[in-house]
């Protein structure tokens, strides 16, 4: 049975596009059928991650959202990215980056419950192992509807103090809706601190299961978003560590 994967933070700029992207490529090269949902609506990005542009998406979450096509025309199969040859497959499902959809997005809204039927039948249809959805930041309807239905929840944090309050909030939110597994992990950690310390910290705090820490990283930054680091870095301890993540995924 597929696993429903929802990786989320409280505040925007923690890298949880970076880091999803990433641990889908690393579980698709172990030879899984993953795919990647967009469901930041208000602001897209995972698509650049991808090598994706405005001109690549002739359709989208929104388009199968507000009733225009069939969920399965708006995901793009991305295996050729895959480097590993083990048969695994990897796919995109783009929200949409025209200013005009983004603004109707804001001023209407759409269905909200269509995209649990969506989740379901992107599973069935691309006979998938894990669905991992890019959540909006904070907490709002389609949030907390993807957070319900996932069967492993991953917080992403920055030891900050206003993502540390934030996410006890989300924490507590998820215990609420009984989310079946609940992982942490944090993300941009200076060098100054302690792994190991910051991970027993962080893991005393929620009371929680830290899957990693994840420290800054240069190279990371410089990358800038263009391409997916663990293909360019294949041998970089930031990669160890999201592979070690990516375990943590695997039932």
């Amino acid at each position: 049975m597929a696993q429903v994967v929802s990786v989320h933070s409280y505040r925007g700029g923690t890298g949880k596009s970076n880091t999803v992207s990433n641990l889908a490529v690393i579980l698709a090269q172990k030879g899984y059928r993953v795919a990647v949902v967009d469901t930041d609506i208000q602001s897209p990005g995972v698509h650049v991650l991808f090598g994706f542009g405005k001109e690549n998406i002739q359709a989208s979450l929104n388009d199968y959202l507000w009733g225009k096509i069939d969920v399965k025309d708006a995901v793009y199969d991305i295996s050729y990215l895959l480097t590993s040859g083990r048969g695994g497959g990897l796919f995109l499902l783009p929200s949409s980056i025209k200013t005009s959809d983004i603004a109707r997005v804001l001023r209407e809204g759409y269905d909200v419950n269509r995209l649990n039927d969506g989740y379901r039948k992107v599973i069935k249809d691309f006979k998938l192992d894990y669905l991992i959805i890019d959540t909006h930041p904070g907490l709002n309807e389609e949030t907390l509807l993807s957070i319900t239905i996932s069967d492993v929840l991953l917080l992403l944090l920055r030891p900050d103090q206003q993502d540390y309050q934030g996410t006890a909030v989300t924490v507590d939110v998820a215990r609420k809706l009984q989310v079946e597994r609940l992982l942490i992990a944090v993300n941009k950690a200076p060098d100054v601190f302690d792994p190991d310390e910051l991970k027993a910290r962080v893991q005393s705090t929620y009371n929680a299961d830290v899957a990693g820490v994840i420290p800054h990283s240069d190279d990371l930054m410089v990358l800038a978003s263009s391409g997916i680091f663990v293909l360019n870095y294949p041998d970089h301890p930031v990669t160890r560590i999201l592979e070690t993540i990516a375990e943590t995924l695997i039932p």
